[in-house]
Order: structure tokens, then C-alpha cells, then sequence
């Protein structure tokens, strides 16, 4: 029973003995707010733990106390505390995240669209870092005193971010809106021969002093048609590369259309050379054995005009 009582005892007095820990200089402190205080360098402050001792870093940032810093605050605010090896530090970091650089470019684009720069110019932003905000803050962005030179494209401008538990910063920002024009790219690796679909295609803006003449501009341009070259995943579609669907390949049987005022005869016959939709080809009569010139009307169809002449197979109009 006695030794049930000194154990007791001895519980009791734990919570004393941790309340008269001797203050210790926090190795790593996470600032979350614009103001430090006593108490987030040092553990067991106690009742001054609440004292301001100055700024904490910048959003994003840190700094270093060394042991003659951390004696020099725990002087000032009357704290017990010395250095025992001069080796103590604490590093205290301020948590914060980039404002995103695409709500800076989207302001600034409007301010330089309004003094006369491209709508659908890029924004070339050498050394641009976005200003650094407090994690949770949700910040007030704005485009001061914008200029633009439409001669060279070059702007200028002052960026201005305010948050809760920061000082309002201004960056100078300088740039130019490089000129971009409409391309067609391939979203996949086409071959020779295959017709390009609507999901084959990815139409995007590039720099205009990146594009080659003869480049693709729109989707309709390449929907449909067969590659003469292959081309491989992201590269632009180039005209030249690009030729008319077949819808008739050589010597497969067709259709043979005879249209006239009152009259539609058809016939079987044998293409005698690819083509695409409107193309002239040579084509057999496979019953008359004669060969004509006809017109490609849809996969598979060609049209014969009336008083057509037989022609000599190989022969294209």
C-alpha cells in the first residue's frame, strides 16, 4: 500500500517537473504567420511565449539564428536562456506558394491588348519568377502603369500582389508578345497511305517564326486526306505531304454511272488506276470489254458521261 502511495506521489510530480523545463531553442520552426513570437523559437517560454520579436520571413523564404542571435532575443525579451556550445541554431521557414504565372499572364495580356499588341501573341517573359504568397491567402493580383511598343512588341509593366499577412509586392516586369499563327499537328504516328481522321489532328498556336511555309493551318485542310510521307506524333502537317483520299483504288470493280435526261444505266467494270473523289480514271467495260474515261463519285462509284471515248488504259484526263 505504501509503495502504491510513493508511485502516486511521483506521478504527481511529473507535470511539475516538465513545467520547469528550462527554455530550448526550437531547431526548426514553420512560421505561419507575418509575426514571430517569442514562443516559436523557444520551447517552455512559459508566460512570455506570446511576445512579438519581430518579422518572419517572407512567404516562401527562410533565415538562419545562430547562437549569438538567439542569445541577443532571449536577452532583449528577458528569457533565461544562454548558449551552451554556440553551436545552437534555428532555422525558421514561411510556408507560401507561387501565385500562378497563367492569372499574371491572362492580366497582363489584356492590358497590353487594349494598347495594341496581338490578342494571340505569346508572351515571352525573360527571368519572370511569380511573386510568393502565404499558403492559404488568397491574393489580390493587378498590372500597373502598362506600356507596349507595337514597333518592336516589346512591354513593360509593374506587377502588384497583395495577401493577408504579407507586404504587398511589386515586381517590374518587362517582355514581348511574339506573334503566333494556327497549325495543325498530328495527335499520332500516320503512315503512308493513311487517310487522316478527325481524332488524328491537334490544332494549336506556335511562334509564326517557328512555322515553315506550306504548313497546315486548319483542320479541314488535312481531315480526310492520305499522307504521302509518314509523319510522327506532334510534328505539323505539311500541304505537300497531303493528297486526296482514294476512293477508288486500282483495278478494284466499280460501279459504272450512266446519267441522261431520262436515262440512268448502270454497268461492272474495273478501275484501270486510283483515284480520288473527282478525279478522271481509265475504266473497263467488263462486258463490252472497252475501256472509258469516268469521273470518281464515291467509294467504289465512278460516273460515265454520256458519248464518252474509249480511251487508252493509263491514260488521265
Amino acid at each position: 500500500m505504501r509503495r502504491r502511495s510513493i508511485l502516486a506521489l511521483a506521478g504527481l510530480a511529473l507535470p511539475a517537473r516538465a513545467q520547469g523545463l528550462p527554455p530550448a531553442p526550437r531547431p526548426v520552426v514553420m512560421a505561419e504567420e507575418a509575426t514571430l513570437r517569442l514562443g516559436d523559437i523557444f520551447e517552455n517560454a512559459g508566460r512570455l511565449e506570446g511576445l512579438a520579436i519581430g518579422a518572419a520571413p517572407p512567404p516562401g523564404r527562410r533565415m538562419v539564428l545562430d547562437a549569438s542571435n538567439l542569445a541577443a532575443i532571449a536577452r532583449r525579451h528577458g528569457l533565461a536562456w544562454r548558449p551552451l556550445s554556440g553551436e545552437e541554431r534555428s532555422i525558421v521557414e514561411r510556408p507560401g506558394r507561387p501565385v500562378p504565372r497563367e492569372e499574371v499572364e491572362a492580366l497582363l495580356r489584356a492590358e497590353i491588348t487594349r494598347l495594341g499588341a496581338d490578342s494571340e501573341a505569346e508572351l515571352e517573359l525573360p527571368g519572370f519568377a511569380p511573386p510568393v504568397v502565404p499558403v492559404a491567402a488568397l491574393p489580390e493580383i493587378a498590372i500597373e502603369t502598362p506600356s507596349y511598343d507595337g514597333a518592336t512588341r516589346r512591354f513593360a509593366a509593374t506587377l502588384a500582389v497583395a495577401a493577408e499577412g504579407m507586404a504587398t509586392q511589386r515586381t517590374r516586369i518587362t517582355g514581348r508578345a511574339v506573334p503566333t499563327v494556327p497549325v495543325v499537328l498530328a495527335a499520332r504516328r500516320i503512315t503512308v497511305g493513311e487517310a487522316v481522321r478527325p481524332g488524328d489532328v491537334e490544332e494549336r498556336r506556335l511562334r509564326a517564326e517557328r512555322v515553315r511555309p506550306g504548313t497546315a493551318q486548319r483542320a479541314e485542310e488535312v481531315i480526310g486526306k492520305q499522307m504521302r510521307r509518314p509523319i510522327g506524333a506532334d510534328l505539323p502537317f505539311m500541304l505537300v505531304d497531303l493528297i486526296a483520299a482514294t476512293v477508288v483504288a486500282k483495278n478494284q470493280p466499280v460501279v459504272m454511272v450512266l446519267e441522261a435526261p431520262g436515262i440512268a444505266l448502270t454497268a461492272q467494270g474495273r478501275a484501270l488506276d486510283a483515284a480520288a473523289l473527282g478525279e478522271r480514271l481509265p475504266v473497263m467495260n467488263l462486258m463490252s470489254r472497252s475501256v472509258v474515261e469516268a469521273i470518281a463519285i464515291g467509294p467504289g462509284r465512278v460516273r460515265v458521261t454520256p458519248g464518252a471515248m474509249p480511251m487508252t488504259p493509263g491514260r488521265r484526263g
